[in-house]
């Protein structure tokens, strides 16, 4: 039965245990059901809700006040469509602010209702922080309606229908279609994002849902960075001769994809060639290795996390973002943990005794986040100059 709510409530967030926060919409009118986690960046927003591994999911933001730098053209990072292949809801504790940033070249509420992404503002987010802290990421549905007319009970009943992320190949449809050539550089202040130089390394990123600045990263350390699709064939990539292969993020639940992705994984190993892995690259790695991979209760999303390079016994600050995680238990000889996180003890990083192979769970493109670890891809460079 529809149900108005509280005068002025716009907004709803429905979970599927029957509860219903109530606020005021934001973006785009319509609803959405995902998996709710929380992200406790500061900053970055534009980067968080533009990230394919977001995909099915509905970002709640602990940092209070949100949308005071605006949008920009350069801050996405996805290279597919809207909230299709990245996160289809975002939380707020305030209403999004005007912008007030000399990059901005929008607002953030227009952008969303451009992007399809369904908004909701005004509620506590601190306390649905705390309960998905205790409980895990739930399941629901937010939804927007300007009349704040509202089905509860069928919002409910969708919520509960979802069957969530576990068993969910996501990477298909968050993958380009066909491969292509990113030149694009880190950015740098005043100028933006610089073009590649003269390339040093020939790396084929592997598209699972890939960011632009694992790509512009690998430029800036000498590699033309060459995108093909998520069910590209081992052989195929091996025909192109590189120096060296990334497994980029995704979204979804790593064995699902990699039903198809572990096999020709296990053959780009056994080629010798350098092979880097993030985030969901990382836990496909390890599958291709023999591990396991796990859901988490409430998983890692922020730019705050702390991660010790076993390596080298420093400690990094990093960003995350990943609901599976590799079950350091079930690694096997010869693989090596090279990272953990100083949280929860999880891994957070792998790499083979006997071939050019390694792995993390983080992001060390640093969009958004702190650049403690971009020397990876100075590692991986180590690794592809090794091997000539």
């Amino acid at each position: 039965m529809t149900k108005t709510l509280m005068p002025g409530v716009t907004g709803v967030l429905v979970l599927a245990d029957g509860t219903v926060l109530q606020g005021i919409g934001v973006g785009a009118v319509g609803d959405a059901v995902g998996e709710v986690c929380f992200n406790t960046a500061m900053t970055g927003y534009q980067e968080i809700l533009t990230d394919p591994s977001y995909m099915a999911q509905i970002v709640a933001f602990t940092f209070p006040h949100v949308g005071n730098v605006g949008v920009n053209v350069e801050d996405i990072e996805q290279f597919g469509d809207g909230a299709a292949t990245a996160a289809v809801g975002a939380i707020f504790r305030d209403v999004p602010t005007a912008p007030a940033n000399w990059r901005a070249d929008g607002d953030l509420d227009a952008w969303l209702k451009r992007r399809g992404v369904v908004a909701l503002a005004g509620v506590d987010t601190r306390s649905l922080t705390k309960a998905i802290r205790e409980k895990g990421m739930p399941h629901g549905v937010i939804a927007h309606d300007p009349e704040g007319e509202f089905d509860l009970d069928a919002l409910v009943a969708k919520a509960k229908a979802w069957n969530g992320l576990e068993g969910l190949d996501l990477a298909k449809d968050a993958s380009c279609t066909q491969s292509f050539v990113f030149d694009e550089g880190l950015w740098r202040w005043p100028e933006g994002y610089a073009k590649a130089g003269q390339p040093k390394y020939e790396v084929v990123v592997v598209d699972y849902g890939v960011k632009r600045n694992i790509l512009r990263a690998l430029t800036s350390v000498g590699a033309r960075a060459t995108v093909v699709p998520a069910n590209t064939t081992a052989e195929e990539i091996l025909a192109r001769n590189p120096d060296g292969v990334l497994l980029s993020n995704g979204p979804g639940d790593p064995a699902a994809t990699g039903e198809y992705a572990v096999p020709e994984i296990k053959k780009l190993i056994d080629s010798g060639k350098p092979v880097f892995g993030i985030c969901l690259g990382h836990q496909m790695l390890a599958l291709a290795v023999g591990a396991k991979t796990v859901k988490m209760e409430q998983g890692h999303h922020g730019a705050n996390h702390p991660v010790k390079d076993l390596t080298t016994g420093k400690v990094e600050i990093v960003s995350m973002n990943h609901g599976f995680t590799v079950d350091r238990d079930s690694l096997p000889a010869p693989v090596q943990e090279t990272h953990v996180s100083l949280f929860d003890g999880t891994n957070a990083g792998i790499a083979l005794a006997d071939k050019p192979v390694f792995s993390v769970q983080h992001h060390p493109e640093a969009s958004p986040g702190p650049t403690d670890s971009l020397y990876l891809f100075e590692r991986f460079a180590g690794l592809m100059d090794g091997q000539r």
